[in-house]
C-alpha cells in the first residue's frame, strides 16, 4: 500500500526496496515471496534481503538516499543506518504514539478495547518507536474490526499522510514524544490465541478479531478443536458452566464465559475450511444436543 503510493502518488524517486527474507508458508513450507518485493519486482527495483540490521548496515545504496521509509519492518535499525540518509529514517507507525509501541499495536489496541488508534509518522532513534513525531492522524476501532480490515485503513490512512509529508520534509520540525500515555505491544504469540471461556465474552469477542487473521482464536467447542474466525457477544447471563455450548441455530453457536455469552458465527475444523455456524451444524446434526 505505501510503496504503491510512493511509486504512484509522487514525484520521488524509490532508487532501492529493503524487506525481510522470503520466508517458507504453505503446506508445502516453500519460500514466498512478500507482496513488497513482487511490487517491488513488477516496477524493476532493486530488491535487497538483509537477514539482519548488521547485514544491512553493508548496503552501499543507503548513502545516496535522501530518505529511508520504513514501515513494519521488523528490525532495530542501528546508529550506523539512521545516520546515513540525509534526512533520516522515517517511519509509519500504526498507533498514536507514545501508545503501543513494538511490534503488535493494532491486534494490542483491539485486545485493550481501544476506542480509537490512528498512524505517527516519526523520526526515528535507536530507541523502540521513540523517535519525535512528525505527523499523526487519529482513526477510530470499530465494534466488528479486525486486524485485517483496521491495518488496511490504518496503511491507507498512513499513505496519505506520508504522500502530504515528503514535499515538506526537509522544512518540518520533529517534536519529541509525550512521556505519558507510553506503553507497548509486544509481539503476539500463538499461545495466546487459545481463549479462556472464564473470561468475560466481550474481552474474548475482542481476541478473536485482534487474531483475525493470523493467528486465529483456537477453542475447544463440545471436544472439537476450532478456529473461531468471527463472534460477537450476547447479553444473557447464565448458570451454566464457562465454555458450556448453551444454544445452537442458524444465528450461531452460544457458549458460555465468565460473563455473557459468546455467539460464534464462523468458525473452523483442523483440515477444513472456515464454514457459517450453519454450515457448520448442518454437517453435525448431534453437536451440542446436550445444551439447553
Amino acid at each position: 500500500m505505501v510503496l504503491q503510493a510512493l511509486l504512484e502518488r509522487t514525484p520521488h524517486t524509490v532508487t532501492h526496496v529493503y524487506t525481510r527474507p522470503d520466508r517458507p508458508a504453505g503446506r508445502g513450507r516453500r519460500l514466498q515471496s512478500g507482496p513488497v518485493k513482487t511490487l517491488a519486482q513488477q516496477h524493476g527495483l532493486p530488491v535487497h534481503q538483509p537477514a539482519s540490521a548488521r547485514e544491512l548496515e553493508n548496503d552501499t545504496g543507503l548513502a545516496a538516499a535522501d530518505a529511508l521509509i520504513v514501515v513494519a519492518y521488523g528490525l532495530l535499525l542501528t546508529p550506523a543506518i539512521l545516520e546515513r540518509p540525509r534526512l533520516g529514517c522515517i517511519n509509519l507507525h500504526f498507533s498514536l504514539l507514545p501508545r503501543w509501541r513494538g511490534a503488535a499495536p493494532v491486534q494490542r489496541a483491539i485486545l485493550a478495547g481501544d476506542q480509537e488508534t490512528g498512524i505517527s509518522l516519526m523520526q526515528m532513534d535507536t530507541g523502540l518507536d521513540t523517535g519525535p513525531l512528525l505527523a499523526q492522524v487519529p482513526e477510530a476501532i470499530t465494534e466488528t474490526d479486525t486486524t485485517a480490515s483496521l491495518q488496511q485503513r490504518l496503511a491507507e490512512t498512513g499513505a496519505d499522510a506520508l504522500i502530504e509529508l515528503l514535499p515538506r520534509l526537509d522544512a518540518t520540525r520533529a517534536t519529541p514524544q509525550p512521556e505519558a500515555g507510553a506503553c507497548y505491544a509486544p509481539k503476539i504469540h500463538k499461545s495466546e490465541s487459545r481463549l479462556d471461556w472464564q473470561q468475560p465474552a466481550a474481552e474474548l469477542a475482542r481476541a478473536v478479531r485482534a487474531f483475525h487473521p493470523t493467528p486465529v482464536a483456537r477453542a475447544e467447542l463440545d471436544g472439537l478443536d476450532c478456529r473461531i474466525w468471527e463472534a460477537t457477544v450476547v447479553e444473557v447471563s447464565t448458570a451454566a458452566a464457562p465454555g458450556t455450548v448453551v444454544a445452537t441455530g442458524s444465528q450461531g453457536i452460544d457458549i458460555a464465559t465468565g460473563s455473557g455469552l459468546l455467539r460464534i458465527r464462523r468458525l473452523q475444523l483442523p483440515g477444513g475450511k472456515p464454514l457459517s455456524a450453519a454450515e457448520f451444524l448442518n454437517g453435525r446434526p448431534g453437536f451440542g444436543k446436550a445444551a439447553g
